[in-house]
Protein backbone atom coordinates (compact mmCIF):
# COMPACT_ATOMS: atom_id res chain seq x y z
CA UNK A 1 0.00 0.00 0.00
CA UNK A 2 2.47 2.07 0.85
CA UNK A 3 4.28 1.68 -2.76
CA UNK A 4 1.02 3.31 -4.11
CA UNK A 5 1.36 6.70 -2.14
CA UNK A 6 2.82 9.59 -3.99
CA UNK A 7 4.08 12.68 -2.33
CA UNK A 8 3.16 15.92 -3.84
CA UNK A 9 5.61 18.03 -4.66
CA UNK A 10 5.28 22.11 -4.99
CA UNK A 11 4.48 23.03 -8.75
CA UNK A 12 7.00 25.36 -10.53
CA UNK A 13 7.34 28.82 -9.15
CA UNK A 14 6.10 27.74 -5.13
CA UNK A 15 7.05 29.60 -3.23
CA UNK A 16 6.61 29.99 0.72
CA UNK A 17 4.82 33.70 0.85
CA UNK A 18 1.52 34.72 -1.09
CA UNK A 19 1.21 36.26 -4.01
CA UNK A 20 1.12 40.08 -2.29
CA UNK A 21 3.42 39.17 0.74
CA UNK A 22 5.86 37.86 -1.24
CA UNK A 23 5.61 41.51 -3.54
CA UNK A 24 5.78 43.30 0.14
CA UNK A 25 8.75 40.80 1.25
CA UNK A 26 10.95 41.68 -2.33
CA UNK A 27 10.12 45.54 -1.83
CA UNK A 28 11.70 45.69 1.34
CA UNK A 29 14.74 43.30 0.79
CA UNK A 30 15.54 45.04 -2.78
CA UNK A 31 13.29 47.26 -4.76
CA UNK A 32 13.30 49.60 -1.70
CA UNK A 33 16.07 48.52 0.04
CA UNK A 34 16.71 50.85 3.23
CA UNK A 35 19.99 51.90 2.60
CA UNK A 36 20.66 51.16 -1.39
CA UNK A 37 17.23 52.67 -2.16
CA UNK A 38 16.24 54.80 0.17
CA UNK A 39 19.31 55.70 1.52
CA UNK A 40 18.39 55.99 5.09
CA UNK A 41 20.17 54.94 8.59
CA UNK A 42 23.65 55.81 6.59
CA UNK A 43 25.11 56.55 10.25
CA UNK A 44 24.77 53.20 11.57
CA UNK A 45 25.71 51.61 7.97
CA UNK A 46 29.16 54.29 8.10
CA UNK A 47 30.05 53.97 11.72
CA UNK A 48 29.75 49.54 12.20
CA UNK A 49 30.72 48.09 8.61
CA UNK A 50 34.44 48.08 9.48
CA UNK A 51 34.33 44.53 11.20
CA UNK A 52 31.36 41.79 10.19
CA UNK A 53 30.48 40.79 13.75
CA UNK A 54 29.71 44.59 14.52
CA UNK A 55 27.60 44.74 11.29
CA UNK A 56 25.85 41.46 12.10
CA UNK A 57 24.84 42.51 15.75
CA UNK A 58 23.78 45.81 14.72
CA UNK A 59 21.86 44.47 11.44
CA UNK A 60 19.91 41.81 13.69
CA UNK A 61 19.26 44.14 16.61
CA UNK A 62 17.77 46.51 13.87
CA UNK A 63 15.51 43.52 12.11
CA UNK A 64 14.43 42.56 15.75
CA UNK A 65 13.43 45.90 16.44
CA UNK A 66 11.60 46.64 13.45
CA UNK A 67 10.11 43.49 13.33
CA UNK A 68 8.69 43.37 16.68
CA UNK A 69 7.53 47.31 16.48
CA UNK A 70 5.55 46.57 13.48
CA UNK A 71 3.53 44.12 14.98
CA UNK A 72 2.71 46.02 18.32
CA UNK A 73 2.09 48.94 16.29
CA UNK A 74 -0.24 47.11 13.73
CA UNK A 75 -1.89 45.34 16.58
CA UNK A 76 -2.92 48.66 18.52
CA UNK A 77 -3.38 50.61 15.33
CA UNK A 78 -6.97 50.54 15.56
CA UNK A 79 -6.71 52.18 19.69
CA UNK A 80 -3.38 54.53 19.13
CA UNK A 81 -4.98 58.17 18.77
CA UNK A 82 -3.96 60.07 15.56
CA UNK A 83 -2.32 63.29 17.61
CA UNK A 84 -0.06 61.45 19.77
CA UNK A 85 0.69 58.55 17.61
CA UNK A 86 4.60 59.73 17.15
CA UNK A 87 4.71 59.76 20.63
CA UNK A 88 3.72 56.30 21.02
CA UNK A 89 5.83 55.00 18.54
CA UNK A 90 8.94 57.07 19.72
CA UNK A 91 8.06 54.63 23.40
CA UNK A 92 7.49 51.25 21.76
CA UNK A 93 10.88 51.75 19.69
CA UNK A 94 12.72 53.34 23.19
CA UNK A 95 11.31 50.29 24.91
CA UNK A 96 12.63 47.77 22.45
CA UNK A 97 15.63 49.16 21.91
CA UNK A 98 16.75 49.64 25.12
CA UNK A 99 15.90 45.51 26.15
CA UNK A 100 18.31 44.80 23.32
CA UNK A 101 20.95 47.29 24.80
CA UNK A 102 20.78 45.42 28.08
CA UNK A 103 20.75 41.90 26.38
CA UNK A 104 23.98 43.23 23.98
CA UNK A 105 25.78 44.17 27.37
CA UNK A 106 24.74 41.03 29.17
CA UNK A 107 25.65 38.61 26.67
CA UNK A 108 27.92 40.31 24.17
CA UNK A 109 30.07 43.34 25.78
CA UNK A 110 33.02 43.34 23.61
CA UNK A 111 30.69 44.03 20.52
CA UNK A 112 28.29 46.54 22.55
CA UNK A 113 31.23 48.57 23.41
CA UNK A 114 32.36 48.53 20.33
CA UNK A 115 28.75 49.48 18.87
CA UNK A 116 28.98 52.23 21.81
CA UNK A 117 26.10 54.52 21.39
CA UNK A 118 25.22 53.68 17.70
CA UNK A 119 23.04 51.14 19.70
CA UNK A 120 21.30 53.63 21.38
CA UNK A 121 20.65 55.25 18.33
CA UNK A 122 18.19 52.48 16.94
CA UNK A 123 15.63 54.84 18.31
CA UNK A 124 15.87 57.69 15.85
CA UNK A 125 16.59 55.52 12.91
CA UNK A 126 14.51 56.53 10.02
CA UNK A 127 13.64 53.02 8.70
CA UNK A 128 11.91 51.62 12.03
CA UNK A 129 10.00 55.34 12.19
CA UNK A 130 9.45 55.02 8.68
CA UNK A 131 7.81 51.92 8.38
CA UNK A 132 5.46 52.55 11.55
CA UNK A 133 4.07 55.30 10.37
CA UNK A 134 3.98 54.22 6.78
CA UNK A 135 2.72 50.57 7.08
CA UNK A 136 2.41 49.08 10.41
CA UNK A 137 -0.45 51.93 11.59
CA UNK A 138 -1.90 50.84 7.76
CA UNK A 139 -2.22 47.18 7.74
CA UNK A 140 -2.51 44.01 9.78
CA UNK A 141 -0.22 41.95 11.17
CA UNK A 142 0.70 39.74 9.17
CA UNK A 143 1.46 41.43 5.87
CA UNK A 144 3.31 44.42 8.59
CA UNK A 145 5.46 41.61 9.64
CA UNK A 146 6.66 40.76 6.05
CA UNK A 147 7.28 43.96 5.06
CA UNK A 148 9.68 44.53 8.34
CA UNK A 149 11.00 41.26 7.90
CA UNK A 150 12.11 42.03 4.28
CA UNK A 151 13.65 46.07 5.32
CA UNK A 152 15.64 44.14 7.88
CA UNK A 153 16.70 41.35 5.57
CA UNK A 154 17.52 44.12 2.95
CA UNK A 155 19.37 45.94 5.55
CA UNK A 156 21.03 42.96 7.11
CA UNK A 157 22.05 42.80 3.16
CA UNK A 158 23.63 45.91 2.85
CA UNK A 159 25.64 46.03 6.23
CA UNK A 160 27.11 42.51 5.29
CA UNK A 161 28.18 43.57 2.25
CA UNK A 162 29.38 46.64 2.85
CA UNK A 163 31.45 44.88 5.93
CA UNK A 164 33.13 42.05 4.30
CA UNK A 165 34.55 44.19 1.50
CA UNK A 166 35.60 46.80 4.27
CA UNK A 167 37.07 44.24 6.82
CA UNK A 168 38.46 41.85 4.24
CA UNK A 169 40.38 44.88 2.72
CA UNK A 170 41.35 46.72 5.45
CA UNK A 171 41.97 44.62 7.74
CA UNK A 172 42.59 40.94 5.56
CA UNK A 173 40.47 39.22 7.83
CA UNK A 174 36.66 37.84 7.67
CA UNK A 175 34.82 38.23 11.24
CA UNK A 176 38.04 38.49 13.36
CA UNK A 177 39.40 35.97 11.36
CA UNK A 178 43.03 36.42 9.13
CA UNK A 179 42.43 35.26 5.10
CA UNK A 180 44.48 37.55 3.46
CA UNK A 181 48.51 36.33 3.02
CA UNK A 182 51.07 37.73 4.44
CA UNK A 183 52.72 39.21 1.24
CA UNK A 184 49.39 41.17 0.75
CA UNK A 185 49.43 44.22 3.10
CA UNK A 186 45.37 45.59 3.79
CA UNK A 187 44.59 49.28 2.67
CA UNK A 188 43.81 50.40 6.11
CA UNK A 189 41.66 53.46 4.37
CA UNK A 190 39.38 51.24 4.58
CA UNK A 191 38.81 51.13 7.67
CA UNK A 192 38.26 54.41 8.27
CA UNK A 193 35.44 57.02 7.61
CA UNK A 194 36.66 57.87 4.19
CA UNK A 195 36.56 54.36 3.18
CA UNK A 196 33.31 53.30 4.05
CA UNK A 197 32.07 56.50 2.05
CA UNK A 198 34.12 55.69 -0.66
CA UNK A 199 32.72 51.59 -0.73
CA UNK A 200 29.10 52.98 -0.02
CA UNK A 201 29.15 54.87 -3.06
CA UNK A 202 30.52 51.66 -5.19
CA UNK A 203 27.60 49.86 -3.78
CA UNK A 204 25.01 52.08 -4.19
CA UNK A 205 26.30 52.37 -8.03
CA UNK A 206 26.54 48.86 -8.44
CA UNK A 207 22.82 47.47 -6.82
CA UNK A 208 21.49 50.39 -8.71
CA UNK A 209 22.88 50.08 -11.98
CA UNK A 210 21.65 46.23 -11.50
CA UNK A 211 17.78 46.98 -10.68
CA UNK A 212 18.32 49.29 -13.54
CA UNK A 213 18.99 46.59 -16.16
CA UNK A 214 16.77 44.23 -14.53
CA UNK A 215 13.74 46.58 -15.08
CA UNK A 216 14.71 47.66 -18.52
CA UNK A 217 14.91 43.75 -19.33
CA UNK A 218 11.34 42.98 -17.71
Amino acid sequence: MSDNVQLKTPKKGYRLLSGKSWMVFKEGLWHNNPIFGMMLGLCSTLAVTNLMSNALVMSLSVTIVLIVNSIIISSLRNFIPDRIRMIAYMLIISTLVIAIDMVLKIFLPDISKALGAYVALIITNCIIMGRAEAYASNNSIGISSVDALGVGLGYTFSLMIIATFRELVGFGSLFGYQVLPEPLSPMKIFSIPPGAFFTLGVFILIINTIRGHKEDDA
